[in-house]
């Protein structure tokens, strides 16, 4: 039993103060990226679409396209993604000859007045084959009141701007823009202004502009919008037009959590997407370290299950390619065989990208924790399904390979190869559907309450068979913060990313799920 004097002297000593003052510091840095995080995701939920459209005689039926489409797209999101709110303009473009060359709408929520709005318009003009693109879009950039957090400019047109280095056509103007405006220059003020661009594709001559630009923004989605039929043509829009949305609110959402700008170049990683002569390579030996999966509830919650003294390791021996095959944002990773006794087994190692923070260990631990975590709820998940004739869920089970290579230790996580599939995004961790598949709704309500409020599982990606879904990479928000890494979100993360946007579904209705509506 402690005297007064002794407990004064404890709390006196100088050395718990300072521990709990670091403590309480770390919960609070922790708290407030948090919440700049959610504030950023809350944003990025406010949607900005602008189409820029070339509005000359040969683009009559894609200005209908673009009319008829845009309500069934919001009423898409608002079924998929109530979360999500829309204002839409639109910015046509014609040839320097034309009067008007240039016409906007601004941004509205109304989409009666955006359909009055097209209906003015008329597909007329276009004096030589170019058109007045780098006008039209510099327009749109400048004209417009773009205000929300994320911002779509979707860009149709079938003819390329002038000048020589976009096209060999019959031009009036092949030095270029008339009034002195460059490719380079309407594109880093799109930058500099977070709009992020897509473009419609409808002819072969497009080429040349979509390398010029390419090489000056990098990357970005093109889809085809050729086709004479209009039914097939407003689905094409459609589906263009929803991806765009759904991929720029994923977008903003997770890198606005890093950085201020959605284009800051991204660490440089030499890619190589071959198979690499496994020949040619020496093994290696290092270990495989595995959390054991819970078998009940109260041992998911215990953090003392998850203590680095549980872990059990595996002698393990390996090959793995020298450069990686693919890059993320946050991982990349390696071809890799086992070899071990016996025949070779094609794997997948991946590595952090930023792999030299003091905490690094800690991350792939979080990482194998919560494949132990989201294992455990899929089995339980499973045992209801099969007697709901539910299709089961599984999620690829993750183990960290530790390794001393030239001196150094080397993390990885290790996986099972996945070959000849397509790899789908279902949702992400800030809440938005990407894919909307049913079951795997259901299946995140399920985690929620199964868990009783204690977490849910997000950010769900994988492989759709006809017979099961096998997923990989998942997310967890969860109440308590400290856990899961840097994209647990914590109470308000379920509160705002998962329970604002779920609807129940018939799944969910199967499987006696407390019924939520939004």
């Amino acid at each position: 039993m402690h005297s007064k004097d002794n407990l004064t002297m404890e709390f006196s000593s100088g050395s718990t103060v300072p521990k709990f003052k670091k403590k309480r510091e770390v919960i609070d840095k922790r708290e407030r990226a948090i919440f700049n995080t959610l504030d950023k995701i809350d944003r990025s939920k406010e949607v900005d679409l602008c189409y820029v459209l070339d509005c000359t005689g040969s683009m009559k039926s894609h200005i209908a396209a673009a009319k008829q489409c845009i309500l069934q797209v919001t009423e898409h999101i608002k079924h998929t993604n109530p979360c999500i709110k829309i204002r839409v303009g639109f910015c046509g473009y014609r040839d320097h000859c034309d009067n008007p060359r240039i016409q906007i709408f601004d941004f509205t929520n109304s989409y009666e007045k955006f359909c009055q709005n097209l209906a003015t318009l008329k597909a007329s003009g276009g004096g030589d084959p170019p058109e007045d693109v780098l006008g039209g879009l510099n327009a749109s950039i400048t004209q417009l009141s773009w205000n929300n957090g994320t911002r779509v400019l979707f860009h149709v047109g079938d003819s390329p701007p002038h000048g020589r280095r976009f096209n060999n056509l019959d031009d009036n103007y092949p030095n270029g823009d008339p009034y002195g405006l460059t490719a380079e220059s309407v594109l880093e003020k799109m930058r500099s202004e977070r709009i992020l661009y897509f473009f419609g594709k409808v002819t072969e001559f497009t080429n040349e502009m979509i390398q010029v630009f390419r090489s000056i923004i990098g990357d970005f989605p093109i889809f085809d919008l050729v086709g004479g039929d209009p039914i097939q043509l407003i689905n094409k829009f459609i589906k263009a037009t929803t991806s765009s949305i759904l991929t720029s609110v994923s977008l903003t959402s997770t890198i606005g959590c890093r950085t201020s700008s959605l284009y800051s170049p991204r660490q440089k990683i030499i890619i190589d997407p071959n198979v690499p002569d496994w020949n040619s390579l020496s093994s290696q030996t290092g270990e495989t370290l595995s959390y054991h999966i819970p078998n009940s509830l109260d041992e998911l919650k215990d953090q003392k299950f998850f203590n680095k003294e549980k872990l059990y390791s595996r002698k393990f021996s390996f090959k793995i390619a020298s450069q990686p095959f693919s890059s993320g944002s946050e991982k990349c990773a390696y071809f890799a065989i086992s070899a071990n006794i016996g025949p070779p087994e094609t794997m997948v190692m991946k590595k952090y990208i930023q792999n030299t923070s003091p905490d690094i260990f800690k991350k792939y631990l979080e990482a194998i924790e919560v494949s132990a975590v989201t294992n455990y709820l899929s089995k339980r998940f499973n045992l209801i399904a099969k007697r709901k004739k539910i299709l089961p869920i599984n999620f690829l089970r993750a183990n960290l390979v530790r390794v001393i290579i030239d001196s150094r230790i080397h993390y990885y996580i290790l996986e099972k190869e996945l070959r000849d599939v397509e790899f789908k995004r279902f949702n992400t961790n800030s809440g938005i559907i990407t894919l909307s598949r049913p079951i795997l709704e259901a299946f995140a309500h399920f985690t929620y309450e199964h868990t009783k409020g204690y977490l849910v599982v997000c950010d769900l990606q994988g492989v759709e068979f006809d017979d099961k879904f096998l997923l990989t990479d998942p997310a967890i928000h969860c109440i308590d913060y400290s856990r899961f890494g840097h994209t647990n979100l914590g109470s308000k993360g379920i509160e705002m990313c998962f329970l604002a946007n779920h609807t129940c579904n018939e799944v969910c209705k199967k499987l006696g799920l407390e019924l939520r509506l939004n």
